[in-house]
């Protein structure tokens, strides 16, 4: 397996990562699972991504038990979540979006249901056009000066809201995101 450095930080991903988008809870049970990041694990993936809406939550406690059993050391892969669908079928509006509570609530469920301390990559799954961006990086601020993420970055933002999140952060010597997730995947080229 080939690594490379995720974005400008001195953090190690492989260059294939495991998500679970179309992959668990309801396609693919835990033993299944847990075969399935076993066999990763061995091959040298070590980057494996998830996040609040797939299946409501289930995908990442899915996840969470899979990697537990396997019982590998904690410094040996990284973990990724994603925030701003929410986790319920019928969300309240405190429940979604990239406001401070949404964020900080949807990292303490995704902590829990992954079984881990951290997270190595937190995504801002959308931009949210209802919350100032100062709102949004501070509160991904906060959750790493507090050790909840290492990292944090944007997934299918435009162009010009990472930079008006990357302008932010720099002007007030704040926590920059650090990657961008484009959709990429195998099954769906659209």
């Amino acid at each position: 397996m080939k690594y490379r450095n995720l974005g400008k930080s001195g953090l190690k991903v492989s260059e294939l990562s495991f998500g679970s988008w179309v992959t668990f809870n309801k396609q693919v049970d835990k033993n299944l699972a847990e075969r399935m990041f076993g066999t990763c694990l061995e091959a040298g993936v070590n980057f494996f991504d998830n996040a609040e809406g797939y299946e409501r939550g289930e995908s990442e406690v899915v996840m969470g038990k899979a990697l537990k059993a396997l019982s590998n050391p904690r410094d040996s892969y990284c973990v990724s979540s994603k925030v701003f669908f929410g986790a319920k079928e019928n969300p309240l509006p405190t429940q979604i979006g990239l406001s401070r509570k949404h964020i900080t609530e949807a990292c303490h469920q995704a902590l829990k249901r992954l079984q881990v301390d951290y997270l190595d990559l937190y995504f801002c799954h959308r931009a949210d056009p209802e919350t100032p961006i100062s709102e949004t990086v501070w509160a991904m601020h906060n959750l790493v000066t507090q050790g909840k993420i290492l990292y944090w970055g944007t997934s299918e933002w435009s162009a010009e809201e990472i930079i008006e999140a990357y302008e932010f952060a720099y002007s007030n010597h704040l926590t920059p995101p650090s990657m961008e997730q484009p959709q990429y995947n195998l099954l769906d080229r659209n």
